[in-house]
């Protein structure tokens, strides 16, 4: 009676909704959350500053809007600065990804969901939610104020991210494959690496990331040499007070991201501005008045590169790793698609042009997104340039990855014995052959110094496999030498039949 008590308690349906669906206005709620976690994330910082900071011009309104300015330029949204209405599109790229991290996870929920839904219902309708938060927040600042949005550009900005983090957010919910897969099977067979889209992918991913450490080493290195030899730039800037140094660094590090892009933006080659007509390079540094704020602080001093030029190494280390990734793919070693077996040189070379490229249109975007307009004027121009990024980071990481790659499918083809002419039944590959070798000759060295020994001692060394040795038959294995009879026939080093009378 109790088991059927407990059966007949349990709900019918799992889910909410009618017949197992879920409702659309579950999932607008779920958009509308979404934005406005990002929102509060944003703008709780900028109301404690405001209340914080004693006799503030501005009212809880303009709190309020400068907070929804930030979010909207997190999105890549334009926004309009002080009263001459400069422009102000620099993307605060830590605010930007944590909007993309949610809505991808928020995405990825509502994909993952199985069941009938509406044809509004799903990833649609969470996108509409998180845009109808963007309306409100983008009409909210388009009033007066120190920072006002522009609402005829700021909406596609935020419909656009949010629509790219939503796809990618349901792709992967459902395992849709995505990168170089379809472009790599229409190469020729020698030319194409069997299953290498997921390798490749895992490739790029390891150059960015180590481009991404580069840059981050070099604004390292920068605060600790201004700390110590600059007489600490940086830190002189931050002596307004309280508010004003905390507000400094909390900009600081929403823009941190920024710098760490430039530096691998510095690394590669082509550099970065700070205004028009500036350069920041390893060649070269050409600088004009720059605003007074703590990441400018860091800049290098004007004049040639110098010791500078070290940083172009940080390139050829990241690019380290990937050619191992491709090398071991190709030899046929682990990968994440299991490999059918060893790549053409061809393929081998195909795939990692293929995670170059791939780089560069990574580094490209991120470069683009990473720069903007600080101000009118001079100013109108921050950041590195994008395809000159681009190019720098797929040039690098061919140059690298290519070579690097075959080396080590070479080595990895040479351990397993497969190598043209080579079977693997003959020892264990190249390393099998050379302790074959070295054995061989440790054999023929012992046996001439054994003969030279004979020859100085007056004795001449008996014939055998090793020259003298003792299980040739020599006079230290009890035998007779060559040219001593014994008891056989003079000079023959052999037994007569019949023994000698006494």
């Amino acid at each position: 009676m109790r088991r059927m008590t407990q059966l007949m308690g349990r709900p019918i349906l799992g889910v909410p909704g009618e017949l197992g669906g879920r409702p659309v206005s579950a999932d607008l709620l779920t958009g509308v959350r979404t934005a406005l976690v990002g929102l509060s994330v944003v703008g709780v910082p900028v109301l404690g500053l405001w209340v914080m900071t004693p006799y503030a011009d501005a009212g809880a309104t303009g709190a309020t809007r400068l907070a929804g300015a930030l979010w909207l330029l997190g999105h890549g949204a334009p926004v309009l600065r002080g009263e001459a209405d400069a422009p102000l599109t620099v993307t605060p790229l830590l605010i930007s990804a944590l909007v993309v991290v949610r809505l991808y996870r928020a995405a990825a929920g509502v994909g993952a969901r199985r069941g009938p839904r509406s044809r509004w219902g799903g990833p649609v309708a969470l996108w509409a939610g998180y845009c109808a938060v963007a309306v409100a927040v983008a009409l909210h600042c388009a009033g007066g104020g120190q920072f006002r949005s522009r609402v005829l550009l700021d909406l596609p900005a935020v419909g656009l991210l949010a629509a790219l983090a939503t796809a990618a957010g349901v792709r992967s919910a459902r395992l849709v494959p995505s990168g170089p897969g379809p472009l790599l099977d229409r190469l020729p067979p020698r030319w194409r690496p069997d299953d290498g889209a997921a390798v490749v992918r895992r490739a790029a991913g390891a150059a960015g990331a180590g481009l991404v450490a580069a840059g981050g080493v070099l604004v390292a290195v920068a605060a600790l040499l201004d700390a110590a030899t600059g007489g600490g730039r940086g830190m002189a800037l931050l002596g307004g007070g309280p508010t004003a140094v905390l507000g400094l660094l909390l900009l600081t590090a929403v823009l941190l991201p920024n710098a760490v892009l430039w530096g691998a933006a510095y690394a590669l080659g082509p550099g970065f501005a700070v205004g028009a007509g500036t350069l920041v390079s390893p060649g070269g540094t050409a600088l004009g008045p720059v605003p007074e704020f703590p990441l400018f602080a860091l800049l290098p001093q004007e004049g040639p590169g110098g010791w500078r030029l070290a940083a172009l190494l940080l390139p050829l280390l990241a690019g380290l790793v990937p050619a191992v990734l491709l090398g071991r793919a190709a030899a046929g070693g682990r990968s994440p698609a299991g490999g059918r077996g060893p790549w053409p040189p061809g393929a081998t070379v195909a795939a990692a042009v293929a995670a170059a490229l791939l780089l560069g249109a990574g580094a490209a975007v991120l470069g683009w997104l990473s720069g903007g307009a600080l101000a009118g004027g001079r100013m109108a121009r921050l950041g590195p340039v994008p395809w000159w990024t681009g190019l720098a980071a797929a040039g690098w990481l061919a140059v690298v990855a290519v070579p690097g790659a075959l080396l080590v499918r070479h080595r990895g083809l040479a351990a397993a014995g497969l190598l043209a002419g080579q079977h693997p039944a003959h020892g264990q590959g190249v390393y099998a052959r050379l302790a074959e070798q070295t054995r061989r000759g440790a054999l023929l060295l012992r046996a001439g110094t054994y003969a030279l020994v004979l020859r100085l001692s007056g004795r001449r060394p008996a014939a055998g496999p090793e020259a003298g040795g003792p299980e040739a038959g020599g006079p230290e294995a009890g035998g007779p030498g060559v040219g001593e009879s014994g008891d056989g026939e003079p000079g023959t080093g052999r037994r007569s039949a019949t023994p000698r009378s006494r």
